[in-house]
């Protein structure tokens, strides 16, 4: 369908449009709900709906069967064209800076699994999980990637929902306990820097020092760390090892992190999770059914390995 079809914009239209929403969600070779049905939660007419799905087959979007007493199927749909129909337009995603190749891969299998799926998107880079997180709830954006425990937080205190859970190390590989050189974990006043934009990083850095009442706080991001180890501002902190690997190129010792309960937050902060708005969850849902995951994470080993270039 070139352009956009006048038809589409009559009553009949509109409810055409309302209906590829909702038949995004379904399979081919499957059920279609009845007519009525879907009358009852369009809120129009069984005429009306009866028209927008010729409409929908007159555009190329959906191919159907009547099989007797067993309904109607979906023989055939072009998710394309009906997300064009749809008017969800292009999704627009904000994930960390891809500053790593593990951000450069899940960036990358991101959007080859939108293309594969049909879906319009797009990514923007944001610094902090705070900021992604205002975007959305600002509505500046569709989709944002963070850690599966500050998508928990989040869930919990706003109204978000979960699209998608990639799963350990698809996040960040690992966190580690950063020791300046010459830096003793002992030495009373340890200073312990902490990046105010990342809820992560300072939720995992009170836990390991839990305890401690001597700790000095220094605020400071990933791109400072370097300078304040090297200018004998900061001893210590908690920090995702694709940074400082990707970026402070400084001497200093990692250690392990301390007791279980910073090991599961840490799990936790090493998984990717993709949250939405839960007023767009039509569009959620669709996104849920048709994304598939399994490219997304393996794209992004691939690009972890050297084996394909980072593109997104």
């Amino acid at each position: 369908m070139n352009g956009f079809d006048e038809r589409f914009l009559t009553r009949n239209g509109l409810a055409a449009r309302q209906l590829a929403v909702l038949l995004l969600n379904h399979e081919p070779d499957t059920r279609l709900p009845r007519v009525r049905d879907f009358a009852e939660e369009l809120g129009c007419g069984n005429g009306t709906v009866q028209a927008a799905l010729r409409l929908l087959e007159e555009s190329g979007a959906i191919e159907t069967a009547a099989r007797g007493h067993l309904g109607t199927f979906l023989v055939r749909s072009e998710r394309s064209i009906l997300w064009r129909l749809s008017g969800l337009g292009t999704l627009l995603a904000a994930m960390p800076l891809p500053y790593s190749r593990r951000y450069e891969g899940l960036a990358t299998g991101l959007r080859t699994a939108f293309e594969k799926a049909g879906t319009p998107f797009a990514i923007t880079f944001m610094r902090g999980a705070g900021a992604r997180t205002t975007a959305l709830l600002e509505g500046k954006v569709d989709l944002v990637v963070l850690s599966r425990f500050a998508a928990d937080r989040l869930i919990e205190e706003h109204p978000v929902e979960l699209v998608a859970d990639l799963g350990p190390a698809t996040y960040v590989g690992a966190h580690g306990l950063l020791l300046r050189e010459g830096a003793s974990l002992d030495a009373p006043g340890l200073r312990v820097a902490v990046d105010p934009t990342s809820e992560d990083q300072r939720m995992l850095a009170e836990r390991a020092f839990a305890g401690r009442s001597d700790i000095q706080w220094v605020e400071s991001s990933y791109m400072q760390l370097r300078d304040l180890f090297a200018q004998n501002l900061a001893d210590a902190t908690v920090w995702n090892l694709d940074e400082v690997q990707g970026r402070t190129g400084m001497g200093g010792e990692v250690l392990p992190l301390g007791d279980e309960v910073t090991r599961d937050l840490s799990l936790r902060n090493s998984s990717a999770a993709i949250i939405g708005r839960t007023e767009g969850a039509k569009a959620l849902s669709a996104v849920r059914d048709a994304v598939d995951l399994s490219t997304v994470t393996s794209l992004q080993t691939e690009v972890l390995r050297g084996e394909r270039v980072p593109s997104y």
